[in-house]
């Protein structure tokens, strides 16, 4: 269960993807999904950012995630492969999936981490059925404001 984020600038385990410039960073114990979570978001639309390190930083638009320049431009996909992906520059966090972090509530309740100034959403793994569709819709559209985000 994630209880912290680094100081940041930093380097954290996590893959991250975006769709239009907003960005989910996902955390997990390795062999959690991280990659396979990611990899499932980019066959419907999402952008590969970086798979299993993120560089983090913070800029007055929020926290900002990037490739490492020592990875390469690529995903892993557990039993297949390195599969090359295009990444896209940089994108600015919206919220954090905790793969570690299971619910089975129907409507949890909001948990946040703050990263300097900002406070950015903690999502747990929940009903994995529909997780990619929900995280895609959280990134085009976001909470509805009696979620209090």
């Amino acid at each position: 269960m994630l209880t912290a984020i680094p100081t940041v600038p930093c380097q954290i385990h996590a893959s991250c993807v975006s769709v239009q410039g907003r960005g989910v960073l996902i955390v997990g114990q390795s062999g959690s999904g991280k990659s396979a979570l990611a990899l499932q978001m980019m066959a419907y639309g999402a952008e590969l950012v970086a798979d299993d390190r993120c560089d983090l930083s913070m800029t007055e638009l929020g926290v900002i995630a990037r490739k490492p320049d020592t990875l390469p431009a690529a995903i892993e996909a557990r039993g297949v492969g390195i599969l090359a992906s295009p990444c896209c520059e940089s994108t600015v966090l919206m919220a954090i999936v905790d793969l570690d972090s299971n619910t089975v509530e129907r409507l949890p309740a909001l948990r946040h981490v703050s990263i300097g100034p900002h406070r950015l959403p903690v999502i747990p793994s929940g009903d994995k059925t529909h997780l990619v569709a929900a995280l895609l819709h959280f990134l085009k559209h976001g909470f509805h404001g009696s979620m209090g985000a």
